[in-house]
């Protein structure tokens, strides 16, 4: 237990590290996380991909959820949505990985823009029910729309590659995973530092009192449906290439 532990600045109380001990920590977690994959054979290390993946996914579902209040039943979808957004930039445009991700978080943050908006109406199992109705239509337009998506043979998308290094392997692709999950981590850490973040905490604690004080509800409900499709969409696309 830390005993007297006082703050002699806003930017040590705002910290997001306060301590050296708790950078020591994390250095050692950095440290393991990356010596992992070497010590652990390739099913674990396969695991270790798909847990990071769907940790980014889950990332954004606790920003909705657990930060702004908001039930999201449908989240899935939206991985969906970037996952086929970044096949089709990879193949259609040509995009690089590292392009085509962001490019499929952008478009399932449109999707989670339009399904959001329902949440300014109704709240609780009703945008349960919502969120559950947006999943089952995008997996329909998934199956479907042949032309775009494939249908029920998918697309097929090419190793991701950083120069002359493929990430074609497990192994290179933990790297790959591991940095994606460690900047959205720490992207969400210090969301809630900020003015939007703590907006957000506000409308999951009391909305209407939140907008007392002057929240707009509107934006912040759209924008955290925004937030979290965009961490969904990213996650769908590194699962794109974490299956090639």
């Amino acid at each position: 237990m830390r005993i007297g532990d006082f703050k002699e600045s806003y930017a040590a109380d705002e910290a997001l590290f306060r301590t050296p001990t708790q950078r020591a920590w994390l250095g050692v977690l950095v440290v393991a996380l990356a010596a992992f994959p070497l010590l652990a054979g390739e099913y674990l290390t396969y695991l270790a991909n798909l847990v990071g993946v769907l940790l980014i996914g889950a990332l954004g579902l606790n920003i909705l959820t657990g930060y702004t209040g908001q039930i999201s039943l449908g989240h899935g979808a939206f991985m969906g949505v970037g996952a086929y957004a970044t096949a089709i930039a990879a193949n259609r445009l040509g995009a690089p990985f590292w392009l085509a991700i962001p490019m499929g978080g952008a478009a399932a943050c449109a999707a989670g823009a339009v399904v959001g908006v329902p949440s300014l109406r109704i709240k609780g199992l009703y945008l349960a029910i919502a969120t559950l109705a947006a999943q089952v239509i995008f997996e329909w337009v998934f199956t479907n729309w042949t032309a775009v998506t494939g249908g029920i043979r998918g697309l097929n998308v090419a190793p991701a590659r950083l120069g002359g290094l493929v990430f074609d392997t497990d192994l290179r692709t933990y790297y790959l995973v591991l940095a994606a999950v460690l900047a959205h981590a720490y992207a969400a850490a210090n969301l809630f530092r900020t003015r939007v973040g703590r907006a957000f905490v506000a409308v999951r604690d009391r909305d209407l009192s939140a907008e007392l004080i002057g929240v707009n509800l509107f934006r912040t409900k759209i924008l955290a449906f925004m937030v979290s499709s965009y961490y969904a969409g990213v996650a769908g696309g590194l699962f794109v290439y974490f299956t090639k």
